[in-house]
């Protein structure tokens, strides 16, 4: 059974309306006057770590892609639980408070209760986090909102944590040091956009984080809302130090928008709407279905794989 299999199964059950359906990244509540907005995620070692991570790191990433859910829900984070498995390693578990630490400080995010679990030395270690998070106020953005004739646009560059992750793994040239190491931090240690998506969620249409490759996660708006997102890979915005490493050409284009890990947000809006942050307007919405890609005005053929999906 795939997870989606899985997911089909579980959308039977899930029948109350915080849920949305699982359609989305997190439940909303109604909380007072605002909504309260719930998400949990897992970092499972060997499929989203590596076992050579650094565990502060991998204890700021947990946070930190929790907390952009949070952000494509324009919600302020309140709290966290978290779930962590002990693998007899007492240097491994140090290093992980205290990334931990790291992370609470700077995100300004309590951690409010959890559990632990022994899997004994040598066991693949799993963790979870879920946060929750206040959006005040206004309608919480969800996937099925896009509108044919709306544009769509991602905040920041997109790649960088693929490209980072090529270096980690040592399939990359790492001779440029500087260049290496600000990659190497965006895999390592993400920020989410809560600063952008408390900005963004008032005005968008649909709003969500890219955490599986861009083109995965606008197959999922665009099977949402019923409708076709049309990319133009010229558009998707690569940074200077992607470029560096890997060029400028269609392949590499295909890398970035396929990548994941890169925690921008992706969002839809009219056109004539004015954005108060800086964003980059990468395609439309159209009647259809599914992702489409074009390149100097031709349609491009899109890869077997948009993006990372767990088998």
């Amino acid at each position: 059974m795939t997870e989606l299999d899985f997911i089909d199964q579980l959308k039977i059950l899930a029948t109350h309306p915080a849920a949305r359906g699982l359609a989305d990244d997190a439940a909303v509540l109604p909380f007072g006057r605002h909504k309260l907005v719930m998400t949990h995620d897992m970092l499972v070692e060997d499929v989203h770590f590596l076992p050579s991570a650094d565990p502060a790191d991998v204890a700021w990433k947990l946070i930190a892609v929790n907390l952009s859910d949070l952000a494509a829900k324009g919600a302020k984070p309140l709290g966290i639980l978290m779930g962590y498995s002990q693998a007899s390693d007492a240097a491994w578990d140090n290093a992980f408070v205290r990334g931990l630490k790291e992370a609470i400080s700077h995100f300004r995010t309590p951690l409010l209760g959890g559990d632990t679990v022994s899997v004994g030395k040598g066991g693949k270690r799993a963790l979870s986090l879920t946060a929750f998070g206040e959006a005040k106020g206004h309608i919480v953005p969800a996937r099925s909102g896009a509108v044919p004739g709306h544009a769509i646009y991602v905040t920041g560059h997109i790649g960088d944590a693929w490209a980072g992750l090529q270096i980690a793994t040592g399939k990359a040239d790492a001779t440029d040091i500087e260049t290496s190491a600000a990659l190497l931090k965006i895999y390592n240690r993400p920020e989410p956009k809560l600063e952008e998506g408390r900005a963004l969620s008032s005005l968008v249409s649909t709003m969500m984080d890219i955490s599986d490759g861009l083109l995965l996660d606008a197959s999922r708006i665009a099977k949402a809302s019923g409708l076709n997102l049309e990319i133009d890979l010229d558009r998707v915005p690569i940074s200077p130090a992607f470029k560096t490493l890997f060029g400028d050409d269609q392949a590499a284009r295909m890398n970035a928008a396929t990548g994941g890990d890169d925690y921008q947000l992706l969002l839809t809006a009219s056109p004539e709407t004015v954005l108060p942050i800086e964003v980059t307007r990468i395609g439309q919405c159209r009647a259809g279905t599914g992702v489409s890609l074009k390149s100097n005005g031709e349609s491009v053929e899109l890869p077997e794989s948009l993006g990372f999906i767990h088998t």
